[in-house]
């Protein structure tokens, strides 16, 4: 077995003697990946491979025990140890492919925050604190409203940075979930209809048709939202982005607010305000909420992606007391609650100041790219206006008129930009042709460099 031996020695001759069992398994188990020990393959006993490798008998046979345990190896009393299904040559184990992602040489999508900027160690250490502070039951199926010490950490946020009134946070797995929650309330409650803001997220549409509940656009001007065209839809409910619009960047105006929610008072009805990105506003402090005019009629949702990552995939719902039970049955019938660890992290870093100090930073940055953005198009394409309040990961630029911005994406697309049209969010009319580029992801540098190239894209 000598070439057993020098396949694994070279794994182990780096590592501790402590950590050489360790070292053994992983070696074994990655030489059974790649195939370098084919099914069938016959292992010395673990008497022989102690020996050779310097180590304890009882070291191998820990090893042999985890990878029989795995699945890697099939122990047979008399028989010896062998390699068991090679997971590279079984068809059964073999993934299926994998659908990759266009790799931009610009992507200016927005809704993206800076991902390279996420706080990897203060995660890393509320993770550690967060599973500290967990019981043993806390361990089990958890609570489908979420862990209690999110919510009361989330409320006490809200309540600070949004003046939300949060007496009834549910966690969910970010406000795509909680859309879908309330669509499956809404459809059982009648509704075959929800207005919506046009232009509007697709994503959100999609999911609120998939669900049931067909998309009545109403148009958005410089005020937001026009609420005195919802009555003509006949809808009892209604998503809005009332602080920062999607994506035309404009605030819905204090007067409409109020017109929103006696228009849901009068019918009955429910307003959904997906607070998305309201935290990044640059010139002023953000605008509040329409949840704090009517807590009864007003469902708050908000999540971490464009703070964090998305990938943690947490977010909450503020819903009206009247509707809390329903919607935690909901989650409990979906997917039981969200996971308590991630949520214990959450509540470390809200509780120790670390989600505000991120804020903090990452509004710095981004207002410094929005303004290095705003630098290099009026350099480089000076008819190009930037349309909406300073707030949030994108703008929107207003192109000439006459301009095709499908086109244009088109071309874009074609020399590795991802810009997208404005008139590709549109359910109806786009108001004016238009670019939506997300900032928050790329450089001081390379915004330039983008631009740089949009501006000889366009000057064909």
């Amino acid at each position: 077995m000598s070439s057993f031996r020098e396949l694994l020695v070279p794994g182990l001759a780096e590592v501790g003697r402590g950590q050489r069992g360790r070292a053994l398994e992983a070696a074994v188990r990655a030489a059974i990946r790649d195939g370098r020990l084919p099914q069938g393959t016959r292992l010395p006993s673990t008497r022989d491979l102690a020996v050779q490798l310097g180590l304890s008998r009882g070291t191998v046979s820990s090893v042999y025990a985890q990878l029989v345990a795995e699945g890697y190896l099939r122990a047979k009393h008399g028989s010896g140890t062998t390699v068991a299904t090679t997971p590279a040559s079984s068809e059964a184990a073999s993934p299926p492919p994998v659908k990759t992602q266009t790799r931009w040489r610009y992507d200016l999508r927005p809704g993206v925050p800076a991902l390279s900027a996420f706080p990897r160690s203060e995660w890393q250490a509320a993770m550690r604190a967060g599973l500290a502070t967990l019981t043993d039951d806390d361990l089990g199926y958890p609570d489908p409203a979420g862990l209690p010490a999110l919510r009361t950490e989330l409320a006490g946020y809200l309540g600070r940075a949004r003046a939300v009134e949060a007496a009834d946070v549910v966690v969910t797995h970010g406000v795509a979930e909680s859309q879908s929650l309330m669509a499956q309330i809404l459809r059982a409650d009648g509704h075959r209809t929800i207005a919506v803001e046009d232009p509007t997220h697709p994503g959100a549409a999609e999911a609120l048709a998939a669900h049931g509940l067909r998309p009545v656009p109403v148009p958005v001007d410089e005020d937001g939202m026009r609420v005195d065209l919802l009555p003509r839809t006949g809808c009892r409910a209604v998503l809005v982005t009332s602080a920062h619009q999607f994506p035309l960047g404009v605030v819905l105006s204090p007067q409409r607010r109020r017109a929103l929610v006696s228009w849901a008072r009068e019918r009955d009805g429910y307003v959904l305000e997906d607070d998305y990105d309201a935290e990044h506003r640059y010139d002023r402090p953000a605008v509040g909420t329409t949840q704090v005019l009517d807590r009864d009629r007003v469902v708050y949702l908000g999540s971490v992606s464009k703070v964090l990552a998305p990938a943690i995939r947490l977010g909450w719902m503020v819903v009206p007391a009247a509707l809390r039970d329903r919607v935690v049955d909901h989650k409990r019938l979906s997917d039981l609650g969200c996971s308590p660890m991630p949520q214990a992290a959450l509540a470390h870093l809200l509780r120790s100041g670390g989600y505000d100090r991120h804020l903090r930073r990452s509004r710095q940055l981004y207002r410094r790219r929005r303004d290095a953005l705003l630098a290099a198009v009026a350099g480089e394409l000076p008819d190009w206006q930037p349309h909406g309040v300073a707030a949030g990961l994108h703008l929107v630029l207003r192109l000439p008129e006459g301009t095709d911005d499908r086109a244009l994406q088109v071309e874009l697309a074609r020399r590795g930009i991802n810009a997208p049209a404005l008139s590709g969010y549109a359910l109806s009319t786009s108001p004016f042709p238009g670019l939506v580029l997300g900032y928050a992801a790329l450089s001081v540098d390379r915004l330039r460099a983008a631009v740089a190239e949009i501006a000889s894209v366009s000057a064909l």
